[in-house]
């Protein structure tokens, strides 16, 4: 910049002179001329104006250029400095996800299933169903034949008419003895009126008055004689209900409708009561699956929220589902809550014990911070990303971690929203270290639950 100042100072002068020059020449050409002003020739002002075009050409060649020269080789400079820097491909820090698909195991199970017993000794006469089939409330399934049951309720019939018997013969004892206890009473009273005028003696009337109270005694019996015999009664006639119950259990009914899953018995196979498993029955109409959704999901788990399974031996469908009920506290060794999620099966694809993937769409109250996996640093005091300053410098960070998705990662703590990070940090990009950051146009974390 002094070189230039001094250049454009002796530019000045030169100028100056050749003003002065010029203007002393004029002064000799009107000392010599005519006293009349005459005005000037051709050929002075050629040459004034040649002299002023050569002043120009000079000040442009020995000021301008010069200048310009050095403007280019500071540009040039500058621009060799940041061309120097390294390169480093940078992403932006973002946010997870609003909704998070949660994808989670599970075994396809029966809303209702029931195993169906024999609840009457026998052999099978006959059965009318065999697995697969489709059965409805009430259906007869299978029927017992139990000879000797029709002989037990013969016997508990006549053992009834046995007690009304005993009931009509303990009737006829009641009224003997209100009979007599009657007659004793009439009989005392009699006495009493004697002995009251005197007429027979006191040891007479007391035996007589004693017989009375006998009399009503054995009254009292003999009605607790009749109720006992009346109750032997309808305890006989509740056998033979209880037998007549059995007689019905004899023809094998579902307890609803559904599908036989398994098939214990053929015709002429003894069966014993209430041991021995005829069938299998579920319902198919509607599946249901048990989840263990993970500790940092359970509290977005609704009861009513939407769920879709998918079969993997049944590419591209997908069922819906709905979540019907959860535990509502977590397992203490797995850390997990047990929910169950309810599967309409109208077409009958699905079917119970198959295995499923259950995809529960879990919205998410404030989604954590994402980065891509390979901004990741792995170092002894723990992980770490790097960087990118306001003033391209780089500076390593310590974060902790979330969920591993493998493409991205939850960050939990240690950024903040918008801050660049290198991708791949390479040996030359190191602490402080000034870079010069290449963001790519579509820059956005992978979004993934």
């Amino acid at each position: 910049m002094n070189e230039i100042n001094t250049t454009e100072d002796s530019l000045r002068l030169e100028i100056e002179q050749l003003k002065r020059q010029l203007e002393e020449q004029k002064r000799r050409a009107v000392r010599h001329s005519d006293p009349v002003n005459k005005p000037p020739t051709y050929r002075s002002l050629l040459v004034v104006v040649l002299l002023l075009a050569l002043l120009a050409v000079a000040g442009y060649y020995r000021g301008y250029v010069p200048r310009q020269r050095r403007e280019a080789v500071l540009a040039a400079e500058a621009q060799s400095n940041s061309s120097s820097l390294p390169l480093v491909n940078v992403v932006a820090v973002g946010r997870g996800a609003t909704t998070g698909n949660l994808v989670l195991p599970g075994n396809i199970q029966a809303v209702t299933e029931a195993p169906i017993l024999a609840r009457a000794s026998g052999y099978i006469r006959k059965r009318y169903v065999d697995i697969g089939d489709r059965v409805q409330a009430g259906q007869v399934v299978a029927e017992i034949e139990a000879p000797e049951l029709q002989q037990q309720i013969r016997q508990a019939k006549a053992a009834v008419d046995q007690a009304n018997s005993s009931v009509q013969q303990a009737e006829a004892s009641l009224q003997q003895g209100r009979s007599n206890e009657n007659l004793a009473r009439v009989t005392a009273q009699r006495w009493q009126k004697l002995l009251d005028k005197g007429v027979v003696s006191r040891q007479d009337n007391d035996t007589y008055q004693m017989q009375w109270a006998a009399q009503q005694a054995n009254v009292q019996a003999l009605e607790k004689a009749v109720a006992a015999a009346r109750s032997n009664t309808g305890a006989m006639e509740a056998n033979v209900a209880r037998l007549d119950e059995l007689q019905g259990f004899q023809a094998v009914r579902s307890p609803f409708a559904g599908v036989i899953t398994v098939r214990n018995i053929d015709t002429g196979v003894l069966v014993t009561e209430g041991s021995t498993l005829l069938y299998r029955v579920a319902q198919a109409d509607r599946l249901r699956t048990y989840l263990n959704v993970p500790q940092a999901d359970a509290e977005s788990v609704r009861v009513g929220q939407a769920a879709k399974l998918t079969i993997p031996d049944l590419r591209g469908r997908t069922f819906p589902g709905t979540v019907a009920r959860t535990s509502s506290s977590l397992d203490p060794a797995t850390r997990t809550l047990l929910v169950e999620v309810q599967v309409p099966n109208a077409s009958g694809q699905l079917a119970p014990g198959m295995y499923a993937q259950v995809d529960l769409s879990v919205p998410r109250k404030n989604p954590p911070l994402a980065i891509p996996g390979d901004t990741l640093v792995i170092r002894a005091d723990g992980p770490q990303v790097a960087v990118v300053r306001p003033d391209s410098t780089v500076h390593f960070t310590r974060v902790e971690l979330g969920r591993d998705f493998g493409a991205t990662l939850e960050v939990l703590s240690g950024l903040e929203e918008g801050q660049l990070l290198v991708v791949n940090p390479s040996d030359a990009t190191r602490e402080g270290a000034k870079v010069k950051p290449v963001r790519p146009a579509a820059n956005a974390p992978a979004k993934k639950s």
